[in-house]
């Protein structure tokens, strides 16, 4: 099938097509036939297949409910009934039965209808009216248990035409199918979890992950999760500011601007709410005032753009998994405490302290770093990851090695881990704190604190050797091996080692949404 495009939204629309069901084929299965029906709804097909005993039951329904002529379906037949001669004629009057019970219901099908043809799974009438139906049944329960709420991209592209289509909200006549039932539930929920599918969405040609459709409906949301969406589809997101704490969008974005400030293409310049006007700005922005944790994990962002500006109370920030080549605009993020930019195409940590004044965990994994000096100034730090790069000098070690606060320091896989006695070489560039550091999540025995006493007095020696034979000269090792050791308040708890994803994971009721999928 040919993937299918989605009708846009916008006042312009076209005409709703009609809808066809053809009998495309037949299969045998055990002892009975299996009659293949290809629906069609615009550019949306999909397939379903029925028994010719189910196309019974449905005409008994059928003439019970909506009286319609009984002997439109046409007869059962005993004797032969798998011959294909008999097949191939029952092929065209099922789809001639089927084409004519479509025609006399032109509006909304009947119910047992439309879940003949599977329209609460792909036809935008029948999605709704299935969802409508059970959050009347089960919207209180899940509002009250405070879960995350799961719904698909082509539910919600259903709910969005639905309320452009501008129809009654319910067309059908039971008021279980009313899209009230929806607009109430969407108005009070705080958790809502948005996952589309790769590739064609069940048995359609519907690529789900393409779908457009509007988040204005939700009112109250505190957490969101979304993956699997194209983020430029996404509308209305922006109507959750006020509340949103927590979000992840992931599988989605190729830049945090279509995330944080879609509405940035429509004006020439624009600065966020709250900051003093210079040069021609045509647009203020509000900021995302309630945001303070962001993950935009596994996505395609190659930068770090203004867009940050408009997220000023974040904490928590994962890019992990992206392409981003500097780090760049930092510096707006004053409350920034997390971050991860694990797998990523960084090479320089240049004036990254300027950037990064209140961090405490910093997770580098996995770029292609190969000098740290950058890192020499950020005395808040707790936990560093610098796994999976390029380090391949000791000397790199010495940047870090005077942080008085850093804690737990992952190496692994970088060219200097394979040198001998690599880590008491490590630990001896963090002098008198050598006992405080867990290196490569791995606990410092005696024998190795005992090493590197004996390496600190050889480098002492070599210090106080060299002073002598250039008396001119200032050797700046001592400071680093009496660094000055980090202050907590009285009675605060120990940091623990860091997990492989450094940014911590936030609790939501029923399952975390930013865990791995």
């Amino acid at each position: 099938m040919a993937a299918a495009t989605a009708r846009g939204f916008g006042p312009e629309r076209e005409a709703e097509p009609a809808k066809e069901a053809r009998v495309v084929g037949s299969e045998l299965v055990d002892t009975y036939t299996v009659y293949i029906i290809r629906v069609t709804d615009g550019n949306h097909e999909w397939t379903v297949k029925h028994r010719y005993s189910d196309f019974h039951d449905l005409h008994e329904k059928l003439v019970a409910e909506k009286k319609i002529d009984k002997n439109l379906l046409p007869p059962k037949k005993i004797i032969g009934k798998n011959s294909r001669s008999l097949v191939e004629k029952r092929e065209k009057d099922l789809e001639v039965y089927l084409q004519t019970l479509l025609t006399s219901f032109p509006g909304v099908a009947p119910r047992v209808l439309a879940h003949f043809l599977h329209f609460h799974f792909y036809e935008v009438n029948g999605i709704t009216a299935a969802l409508a139906e059970e959050l009347y049944e089960k919207g209180e329960q899940l509002l009250g248990a405070g879960e995350v709420f799961a719904i698909g991209p082509l539910q919600l592209y259903a709910v969005t035409e639905q309320l452009q289509q501008g129809k009654p909200t319910c067309a059908s006549g039971d008021a279980k199918t009313d899209l009230g039932h929806i607009l109430d539930f969407t108005c009070r929920l705080k958790y809502l979890k948005v996952s589309g599918t790769e590739g064609a969405f069940g048995t359609s040609n519907i690529q789900e992950q393409l779908l457009p459709f509007d988040l204005s409906i939700f009112k109250s949301l505190h957490q969101v999760e979304i993956s699997h969406c194209d983020a430029k589809n996404i509308r209305g997101l922006v109507a959750s500011k006020p509340t949103l704490a927590t979000l992840s969008i992931r599988f989605s974005a190729t830049s945090m601007k279509e995330v944080l400030v879609p509405e940035a293409s429509e004006f020439d310049g624009w600065e966020p709410e709250g900051t003093a006007l210079e040069g021609s700005v045509t647009a203020i922005i509000p900021t995302w005032q309630a945001l303070t944790t962001l993950d935009l994990s596994h996505n395609s962002i190659s930068e770090i753009d203004e867009s940050v500006k408009l997220i000023p109370k974040i904490e928590f920030l994962d890019l992990s998994h992206n392409g981003v080549l500097l780090m760049d605009n930092l510096q707006h993020l004053y409350n920034l405490v997390h971050l991860d930019l694990s797998y990523n195409k960084l090479s320089s940590l240049e004036g990254v302290h300027t950037k990064l004044g209140n961090i405490k965990t910093l997770n580098l994994a996995g770029n292609l770093l190969e000098n740290l000096s950058g890192l020499h100034k950020l005395y808040s730090l707790v936990n560093l990851d610098l796994s999976n790069n390029r380090i391949e000098q000791m000397e790199e070690v010495r940047s870090i090695g005077g942080l008085p606060c850093l804690e737990h320091v992952s190496l692994l896989n970088n060219p200097l881990s394979i040198i001998p006695d690599y880590r008491t070489k490590v630990l001896a560039q963090f002098g008198e704190r050598a006992s405080e550091v867990c290196l490569d999540n791995t606990v410092t025995t005696e024998k190795e604190l005992d090493t590197v006493e004996v390496l600190k007095a050889i480098q002492k020696a070599k210090d106080v050797k060299s002073k002598l034979s250039h008396p001119e000269k200032k050797v700046g090792d001592d400071s680093r091996l009496s660094a000055v050791p980090c202050t907590r308040p009285s009675g605060s708890p120990p940091l623990s080692a860091p997990t492989s994803a450094s940014l911590p994971q936030p609790i939501f009721s029923n399952q975390g949404i930013l865990g791995d999928e």
